[in-house]
């Protein structure tokens, strides 16, 4: 993955399609979890040109694996009106 990674800013569109087809079969090998966390962070970087290559990232990682992903989204602290706990994800056999 490391290999990869920095290969996302190429403007080349063969590269580019080389480039999310490796990412694509990361998260099937690794998890999604795993990418995520890659992606997360770019998703708010301040240059323009950089979100717009994570948002790519994650909107496909999003279609891809949705499910997956909500077990890796960062733990929130809850608020007086918003509860973000999901104790349904400390569960396990």
């Amino acid at each position: 993955m490391n290999y990869v990674w920095p290969n996302i800013f190429e403007t080349s569109p063969h590269v580019i399609n080389a480039v999310m087809e490796a990412i694509e079969g990361m998260r099937v090998a690794l998890g999604a979890a795993i990418v995520l966390n890659y992606c997360l962070q770019g998703l708010f970087h301040p240059a323009r040109k950089v979100r717009e290559v994570y948002w790519k990232i994650y909107n496909s990682l999003y279609i891809g694996a949705q499910n997956a992903l909500v077990a890796a989204y960062p733990v929130l602290e809850d608020e007086e009106n918003n509860v973000f706990c999901r104790p349904e994800l400390h569960m396990f056999v």
